[in-house]
């Protein structure tokens, strides 16, 4: 049984950072690809981006998001990190990380969820 606990979520102005954290226990945390998704009120729920397991391969979204978050991990923790800089108000949502054996931007190919944690971005 693998659990994901995010946190780092809260309030922030526009042009703001915040970095979230994703702990994870059970099963070894470096075995699963890592991915980072979120989902703003009234709206479906996308990918933000993804982090192999041993951190050689990073992906990302097409989104706004590109270029100003980063994800990264620190396997020796059980931690992944959602880097998020230069947030606007469009970033709003919950954020939720999610482990996966196999490698992909699908949230359907996600074993493993957290219950996310709140990002709110005020103009």
């Amino acid at each position: 049984q693998v659990q994901l606990v995010e946190s780092g979520g809260g309030l922030v102005q526009a042009g703001g950072s915040l970095r979230l954290s994703c702990v994870a226990s059970g099963r070894s945390f470096s075995r699963y690809h890592m991915g980072w998704f979120r989902q703003a009120p009234g709206k479906e729920r996308e990918f933000v981006g993804t982090i192999s397991s041993n951190s050689g391969a990073t992906g990302y979204a097409d989104t706004a998001a590109k270029g100003r978050f980063t994800i990264s991990r620190d396997n020796a923790k059980s931690v992944v990190y959602l880097q998020m800089n230069s947030l606007k108000p469009e970033d709003t949502g919950v954020y939720s990380c999610a482990a996966s054996a196999q490698w992909g931007s699908r949230g359907s190919q996600y074993e493993y969820w957290g219950q996310g944690t709140q990002v709110t971005v005020s103009s």
